[in-house]
């Protein structure tokens, strides 16, 4: 991965780690410590997620590595890493790559020879291409975690839609039914790795404004709105408040949802 992702990836998948497992790999699991091994003959990466976890099969070790480009190194690298941790830790490996990068991947997931039935290689492992996962099927989960890596999903659409997809991804961050505070983290977090696959210019167009909504939540306002309600009927009140979030910047579609005023009114009160 390259130098740019390395220092933050850490930090960025950490929160991740129990959706990724859930949803990628489709465990059955008990999550009982998180394995920080430092690889005496591999070189250590801040990437490197290793967890030791009681499945249906036993105990293992889930071993996550994140790729931002193809790497024809990778097999010789995953099978050290395979043979530190049964080593140190007695544990079988499940081991998957996650790559996030913006070329289709290449990348070998295997590692294989056969010299007579007493001298044979036959090592795999899992790759899994972000780009190939659909924009949609993620929305119609609840691991709102990998929210963060939807900028990067559906190759396909991406391309096709451009700008517009990024704006799909940060609506539906901003509509993630959590509290506000971790919406900004998945936020960021998509920010950060919209750059692999978006240009820097779009970025901040799309999360310039998507972070200006989160500060309007914040606001005294916006606080009192939801703490209190609006009951139906209070026509007064309900202008009162759409003239408020109107000052602050809120856009019509979302003062129609929490007003209950239509747009056309909402739009009057513009003038």
């Amino acid at each position: 991965m390259s130098q740019k992702y390395d220092i933050t990836m850490k930090n960025i998948f950490s929160d991740m780690a129990d959706d990724i497992m859930s949803y990628f790999l489709g465990l059955q699991y008990t999550k009982i410590d998180e394995l920080n091994i430092e690889f005496a003959r591999v070189e250590r990466r801040d990437s490197d997620m290793i967890f030791k976890c009681t499945t249906d099969k036993g105990n293992v070790a889930v071993h996550i590595e994140f790729q931002s480009e193809n790497d024809e190194k990778m097999p010789y690298r995953m099978l050290r890493y395979s043979l530190e941790i049964m080593e140190k830790h007695s544990l079988l490996p499940y081991q998957i790559v996650i790559y996030i990068g913006k070329d289709n991947a290449n990348m070998k997931n295997s590692l294989n020879y056969n010299f007579g039935e007493q001298n044979t290689l036959d090592y795999k492992y899992r790759i899994i291409n972000v780009g190939d996962i659909k924009y949609t099927d993620v929305l119609k989960t609840d691991y709102y975690d990998l929210y963060s890596l939807l900028p990067l999903m559906d190759k396909n659409r991406r391309k096709e839609e451009g700008e517009k997809y990024l704006e799909r991804c940060v609506e539906a961050i901003k509509d993630i039914p959590l509290d506000i505070n971790k919406k900004k983290d998945i936020a960021f977090k998509a920010e950060i790795l919209s750059g692999i696959v978006f240009k820097k210019e779009v970025i901040e167009r799309v999360f310039s404004e998507v972070m200006r909504m989160f500060r309007i939540e914040e606001s005294e306002t916006y606080k009192m709105i939801i703490e209190k309600g609006i009951e139906k009927g209070e026509k007064e009140k309900s202008i009162k408040i759409a003239k408020k979030l109107l000052k602050e910047g809120m856009d019509i579609d979302r003062i129609a949802e929490i007003t209950e005023l239509s747009k056309d009114e909402i739009k009057k009160l513009m003038n």
